[in-house]
């Protein structure tokens, strides 16, 4: 049976999906999203980005840093340390290849919308992305891969650092949907999170439960998986018992129902 959820919200929060309802449902895109924390001075802080209004997916929305599993990203020269694909295809339900390239697109992605990078040279994390500035810049063009710029800079992806928190599927009805696994990263020590990508208009660190305040009275708009994730880190007193928690993922596909000023989330089985 599906769970359903209410939130009380004003009319115009944008949280609603767009109807598309001509011709057959759009299969899904492989997508991987990372929930970067920090502890702040009042607890849990997450880094939200503010999407350009004039994105095909999720134009002015506020997000976590993410975006679809590149072809290249299975490749399985990556140097890697931490749980290896076979543990992460237990966990979101697919098989190796797919895991490997999720965890990949992951790391990837964190790097070109946020500056966050969540490899080491050794054993030690990197502290200081700045080196890696023209390698960013030729990731987001796509005339790097992330193999290629792990090797000619002597890197290796830690798959340690990420740890899975959910599986959200795009509602047929939307004309570009996306089968997106959730990460939950703290930041490491010493790096800094940016603005710096042509996505955003904006971003920023933000307690959980502001940022759903601010979706409440109409200053920012979140989808449903963004919501629903705010509300559970708002649970957690440290950054380090978010990423600590255990979750079992399965896939779900919200189904949205407006009612006067109210929104009925209703989380079916994908």
């Amino acid at each position: 049976m599906a769970e359903e959820l209410t939130f009380d919200i004003p009319v115009g929060a944008g949280v609603g999906t767009r109807a598309n309802a001509d011709g057959e449902p759009v299969t899904p895109k492989d997508a991987a999203t990372v929930i970067l924390l920090r502890d702040g001075t009042e607890g849990v802080e997450v880094f939200l980005q503010h999407r350009v209004k004039g994105m095909p997916f999720a134009g002015g929305m506020t997000v976590f840093p993410g975006g679809g599993v590149d072809s290249r990203d299975v490749d399985t020269s990556v140097s890697w340390a931490g749980p290896e694909p076979a543990w992460w295809a237990e966990r979101f339900g697919c098989d190796e290849s797919l895991a490997r390239a999720l965890v990949c697109a992951a790391v990837r992605e964190t790097f070109e919308e946020s500056g966050v990078l969540l490899a080491s040279t050794g054993d030690t994390v990197v502290t200081d992305t700045t080196p890696y500035h023209d390698a960013r810049e030729k990731l987001v063009s796509r005339e790097l891969s992330l193999a290629a710029f792990l090797e000619a800079n002597g890197l290796t992806l830690r798959a340690d650092l990420l740890r899975p928190w959910a599986n959200w599927v795009t509602p047929p009805q939307e004309p570009r949907r996306y089968d997106t696994c959730f990460f939950v990263a703290v930041l490491p020590e010493g790096q800094q999170a940016d603005g710096a990508t042509s996505e955003a208009v904006s971003s920023g660190w933000q307690r959980p439960e502001e940022a759903i305040a601010d979706a409440k009275e109409g200053r920012r708009m979140l989808m449903p998986p963004t919501w629903l994730t705010l509300a559970e880190l708002g649970e957690f007193e440290s950054s380090a018992a978010a990423q600590a928690a255990e979750r079992e993922i399965s896939k779900i596909m919200p189904t949205l129902v407006r009612d006067g000023d109210k929104v009925r989330v209703i989380l079916d089985p994908a």
